[in-house]
Formats: C-alpha cells, sequence, structure tokens
C-alpha cells in the first residue's frame, strides 16, 4: 500500500532568517487575502470567480507592477501553491466538504510551502530563496519526500516534511475492541472500566496566564514593551497546548497499540483532540 506520511521538526533560526520566514508568509496571507476578496466582490457583481489560471495571471502582473513588486522576493511556486490551496478550497467549498475560505491572520496563519527544489543533509533544509536552515531532527526521514511546509507556532518556526513509500498492508497484532465514551468530570471512561482523568492543562497555568495578561493590558498597545509582553502571554499559551497535544497523542497512542479497534463516541480515535478541544 502506498502511505503519506509527515516529519515535523523545530526549526534552529536566527533572527534574518525569522525575517526572511515573515516575509514568505506575510506575502502568501496578501495573495490568499486579496484573491479572496477579489472573489467575493465577482460573487457579489454576479461575475465567476477567478480560476487559478486566472489568479496566477494576474500574479504575474501584480509582481511587475510598483505597488506589489515586493512579491517578487518570494519563490515564485510558494505563492502558486498559495493559489492552489484557495483553489481546492473553493473546489471542497462547491463539493460540500469545508466550509467556505476565510480570511488569513497574522500570526494564525503563518506557513508557507516548496513543492520542490528544496534539499535534505542530515539536520539541515535548504530551502529556495532563502538557504540552509538547520533543525532539531527528532527521528530519521523514511521514504520519498514530496513538499516541504514552514509555519509558525508560537514563537517559533516548524518545518513539515511530506514523504511517500510503500509498505505492506499492516496486521494488527491484537484482535480486541474498546470503546471510549468522552465525558467532562472524566476525560475518558474505557469500555473495560478503566477511566482517564483530565489533564486540566489550563487551569494549571490560568494563574499565570491571568497574571501575564494583566501585565500586558498595562502597556501602551504595540509599543517595545507591549510586544516583549505580548511574548509571554504567547508561551504560557503554547505552553497549555503542548502539554494537551502530548497528553492526547500519549493516550491514544496507548491505546491504538493495544487494541485492534478503537471507537470514540461512534468515531475513530483520530477525532479525540476534537473531542478534547478546551479540556
Amino acid at each position: 500500500m502506498l502511505v503519506r506520511k509527515g516529519y515535523k521538526y523545530r526549526l534552529q533560526t536566527k533572527p534574518e532568517t525569522n525575517q526572511k520566514f515573515a516575509q514568505f508568509a506575510g506575502s502568501c496571507r496578501f495573495v490568499w487575502n486579496k484573491v479572496l476578496a477579489l472573489n467575493e466582490d465577482r460573487y457579489q457583481a454576479g461575475v465567476p470567480r477567478l480560476t487559478y489560471g486566472d489568479a496566477a495571471g494576474a500574479l504575474r502582473l501584480w509582481k511587475q507592477s510598483e505597488e506589489y513588486g515586493f512579491l517578487a522576493d518570494v519563490h515564485s511556486q510558494v505563492l502558486q501553491q498559495c493559489l492552489k490551496d484557495l483553489d481546492r478550497a473553493y473546489a471542497n467549498l462547491f463539493a460540500g466538504r469545508a466550509e467556505p475560505p476565510t480570511f488569513r491572520k497574522k500570526f494564525l496563519s503563518d506557513s508557507f510551502r516548496f513543492p520542490q527544489g528544496f534539499k535534505v543533509e542530515g539536520h539541515r533544509v535548504y530551502l529556495p530563496k532563502i538557504g540552509w536552515v538547520p533543525f532539531w531532527k527528532s527521528r530519521d526521514l523514511e521514504g520519498t519526500i514530496k513538499n516541504v511546509t514552514v509555519s509558525r507556532r508560537g514563537e517559533h518556526w516548524y518545518v513539515s516534511f511530506q514523504v511517500e513509500f510503500e509498505m505492506p498492508d499492516p496486521l494488527h497484532l491484537s484482535d480486541s475492541a474498546i470503546g471510549i465514551d468522552m465525558g467532562i468530570a472524566t476525560f475518558a471512561a474505557l469500555s473495560d472500566g478503566q477511566r482517564i482523568e483530565p489533564l486540566h492543562s489550563f487551569r494549571k497555568a490560568e494563574a499565570k496566564l491571568a497574571h501575564e495578561q494583566r501585565k500586558l493590558s498595562r502597556k501602551v498597545t504595540f509599543s517595545n514593551n507591549w510586544i516583549k509582553q505580548k511574548r509571554k502571554v504567547n508561551r504560557v499559551h503554547t505552553r497549555i497546548a503542548n502539554l494537551r497535544h502530548d497528553f492526547l497523542h500519549q493516550h491514544s497512542t496507548a491505546l491504538s497499540k493495544n487494541h485492534a479497534v478503537v471507537v470514540v463516541e461512534d468515531l475513530q480515535v483520530s477525532n479525540m483532540s476534537r473531542s478534547a478541544k478546551g479540556r
């Protein structure tokens, strides 16, 4: 069977590299939002939306203009991939598989993807128009790398490799099944009588988060001190999210290793993260 798998690592960046990443992500966000706004205006006017070919043609003109010439500093395929993602979002919308695409916001949707031109050597990756960037390689890459995505989470940048490889159809060592009832007071109750207590990652950091947010409210908005304090608040949020993700991965991995079938409220175990959101 053909398997597609993702590997994600944290990048070791310098201030100049962070600036380049922010430039690439910002240009992708600008192109996405501009084409989305044009399509919304065309919809209101009763005109067909811009296809990928139309948007790519407009992108070439924007690069040559004085107003949007900054787009020429970004690798062309990165911006083209952004347009392809938007075109796919419309296709999913019309097929009833997704909600309408929305405008991207800074720090919330900072990412860009290279479909080719990248290289990987040991603990570093080469990104066109950016150069070699080291990363913490916590595990080896297996398979053929199809594309590379750089994204921001909190104050750190991460690189994700999508790989593809062939493997025999897996055969689970166990033939048992287990059911899970997601709760509130108890995170999960298993059909064999076991109970998984909630992590309460937010409650553990609630006091610290409130303290940092109070300090932020006293700063002048967008001042240097405000920016520094905002980073401290983001670090607390990142810590809470990391604890929650680690908790979910540990328990879902343990359950899937011990049981061939795991059902969560008639849904697959991959939906545990949805049910646990906000806990």
